[in-house]
């Protein structure tokens, strides 16, 4: 199956979880919805052949949910009032959902072949990271030498969010062990 229909599916699926985010009444369903929504982004980026951002978007996705989950676990917060959206704006809406629908289809139709490299670099470096890198394996050639700095970035996106969410953690914690004194 082409690689564009997976992605078109997954594009409905991210739309309809997004529509299901914001009309639904629970937060913490909401909440649930919108993980969904992440780990549909995390799979178009395996379908796209770039394991390390699926892995970062699937890591990110988990800590956000602990986090939203964690502050919204409180009872009061869970029901929501429901919104009254005039028609023009419903409207709107769906003009807008639609037209990032059309649009993505006609970007998806322009994707290469899947599996063929789409720039010159790629094969440059399936020809020359084992010789210039001595490295064992080319995957490691190009993610620790040259793409250090990206490595890097993305390693730090993943440090902030594992620290955000152990100082939540650790904050519910503390107001509990404070209130038993």
């Amino acid at each position: 199956m082409p690689v564009d229909i997976w992605l078109i599916f997954l594009l409905s699926f991210m739309i309809l979880g997004s529509i299901v985010a914001l009309e639904i009444k629970d937060i913490l369903s909401s909440i649930v919805a919108i993980g969904v929504v992440g780990l549909a982004v995390s799979t178009a980026f395996l379908i796209l052949q770039a394991p390390d951002l699926a892995i970062v978007q699937f890591l990110f996705e988990i800590f956000a949910l602990i986090i939203l989950v964690r502050a919204f676990i409180r009872k009061d917060y869970h029901q929501l009032e429901p919104a009254r959206l005039g028609r023009l704006t419903a409207a709107l809406t769906a003009l807008t959902l639609i037209a990032v629908f059309a649009f993505s289809v006609h970007a998806f139709k322009g994707l290469p072949e899947f599996g063929r490299p789409t720039l010159a670099t790629a094969q440059y470096y399936l020809d020359h990271a084992g010789q210039q890198v001595k490295s064992a394996n080319i995957v490691s050639a190009v993610v620790l030498d040259y793409r250090a700095y990206d490595t890097l970035g993305e390693v730090t996106v993943l440090f902030t969010a594992i620290l955000g969410t152990f100082t939540i953690l650790r904050v519910r914690k503390a107001k509990k062990e404070g209130g038993e004194k």
